[in-house]
C-alpha cells in the first residue's frame, strides 16, 4: 500500500511539473484585408495597433477561368501606402472549379503569373517584397490534384525561394484529410467560420456554430502533419430566401433595420419577415431575412474549444476582416481576450 502510494505521488509530481514548467504558446494576432481598395483608416488602424499586429493579410486578387483563360479578377488597388511597420502577406484566392481542367502547361504558366502580379501590387503597396504568400482555394477530390501541383510550381518559383507558403484549410478538409489530402505548403490556416449551409433556409447560423465546429475539428486538428493557425470570423451578414428558397444576401442590410417594427416581423431566433417592399436593399414583401451575427461570447467559446487541440507553440490567430462597420461591434478587449485563451 505504501509502494502503491509513493508511486501514485511521484506520479503526481511528474505531472504537475510538467505542467507547470510548460511554456506558453505565443500567439501572433492579425487581420484578413479583404476590400478592394486600400486605404488608411483610422479606426482600423487603432485596432490593429491595440492588438500589437505586425502583420496584415491583404487579398490580391481572384483568379477565375473566363473563356478557358484563367485571369485575375477584382484585384486590390491601394489607394495609400501599407506602412513600413506592418509586414504584408498577399493572399490570392483560387476559385476551385477554374483549375478544374487546366493542363500542366496552363498551371505551370498560372503559377509564374501569380507570382510576378503579387510582386507589382506589393510595389503599389510601397513594399519591395514579402516573406509568405498564402493562397486561398476551397479544392476538392477532382481539384486537388492541380492545385496541389499549381503550389509546387508556385514553390519552385524563384521569388519563393526562402519564402513560406501558407494555404487556407476549410473544416471539411481537415476532417476527411485522406480524401482531401495534406496541400504541399508550409503552414495551413484553418477557417472557422462559413461552417454551415448558407442556402439552407431555417435560423441556423453558416457563419460560426459550436456545434458544427465540434464535428469536424478535435483529434483532426491535433494531429494535422504541420502547424495550423486559426482565423475566426468578425462578420455579419443578412441572408435572405424568397418563398423558402434562398435569394442571395442583402449586403447593405444595416443591423438595425431589423428593430424597425414597420418593416421586420421577428418569427424565429434571428429570423425576420420583410413587411413591404425595400428596393434599397433588394427586398420584397414577404421575403424572410436571416440576420447572422458572432457575438463575443461565440469567439470566445471557439476559442476555447480550439485551443485544447492546438499542438504549435507559435499560433497565427487572424480576423476576418479588417472593416470599421464590423468592427464597431467589438471591442479591443474581446478581441484580445479571446487571443488570450489560446495562450
Amino acid at each position: 500500500m505504501k509502494l502503491n502510494l509513493s508511486v501514485y505521488l511521484i506520479f503526481f509530481f511528474i505531472v504537475f511539473l510538467g505542467t507547470s514548467c510548460r511554456k506558453k504558446r505565443v500567439v501572433n494576432t492579425s487581420f484578413y484585408y479583404w476590400k478592394t481598395v486600400y486605404r488608411h483608416n483610422e479606426t482600423e488602424n487603432q485596432y490593429f495597433n491595440k492588438l500589437n499586429c505586425k502583420k496584415l493579410y491583404v487579398r490580391i486578387m481572384d483568379v477565375d477561368e473566363e473563356d478557358g483563360t484563367l485571369i485575375p479578377i477584382s484585384p486590390v488597388v491601394f489607394k495609400s501606402p501599407v506602412p513600413d511597420s506592418v509586414e504584408l502577406v498577399p493572399v490570392v484566392f483560387i476559385v476551385n472549379q477554374a483549375i478544374k481542367n487546366q493542363t500542366h502547361t496552363q498551371l505551370d504558366e498560372l503559377a509564374a503569373k501569380t507570382v510576378r502580379y503579387v510582386n507589382g501590387k506589393l510595389g503599389q503597396a510601397g513594399k519591395r517584397s514579402f516573406r509568405e504568400l498564402q493562397i486561398d482555394c476551397d479544392w476538392t477530390q477532382s481539384t486537388r490534384d492541380n492545385y496541389f501541383y499549381l503550389l509546387r510550381r508556385i514553390r519552385q518559383c524563384a521569388d519563393l525561394k526562402n519564402k513560406q507558403l501558407s494555404v487556407t484549410l476549410r473544416l471539411h478538409q481537415l476532417k476527411n484529410q485522406r480524401s482531401s489530402g495534406i496541400p504541399p505548403a508550409d503552414r495551413v490556416m484553418l477557417m472557422c467560420y462559413n461552417m454551415g449551409n448558407l442556402r439552407k433556409y431555417g435560423n441556423q447560423n453558416s457563419i460560426l456554430q459550436q456545434s458544427e465546429l465540434e464535428k469536424y475539428a478535435g483529434d483532426n486538428l491535433s494531429f494535422y502533419p504541420m502547424p495550423v493557425d486559426i482565423g475566426l470570423p468578425l462578420f455579419r451578414w443578412a441572408v435572405v430566401f424568397r418563398q423558402k428558397q434562398y435569394a442571395g444576401i442583402a449586403k447593405r442590410l444595416n443591423i438595425s433595420l431589423p428593430d424597425n417594427k414597420k418593416l421586420f416581423r421577428e418569427t424565429d431566433h434571428n429570423f425576420y419577415e420583410v413587411l413591404g417592399d425595400l428596393p434599397d436593399y433588394g427586398l420584397k414583401r414577404g421575403d424572410e431575412v436571416r440576420w447572422e451575427t458572432v457575438s463575443p461570447d461565440e469567439l470566445e467559446d471557439a476559442a476555447r474549444y480550439l485551443q485544447q487541440f492546438v499542438t504549435s507553440d507559435t499560433l497565427r490567430l487572424i480576423y476576418f476582416h479588417l472593416d470599421e462597420p464590423t468592427l464597431k461591434y467589438y471591442r479591443y478587449e474581446t478581441l484580445e481576450k479571446t487571443a488570450s485563451v489560446f495562450r
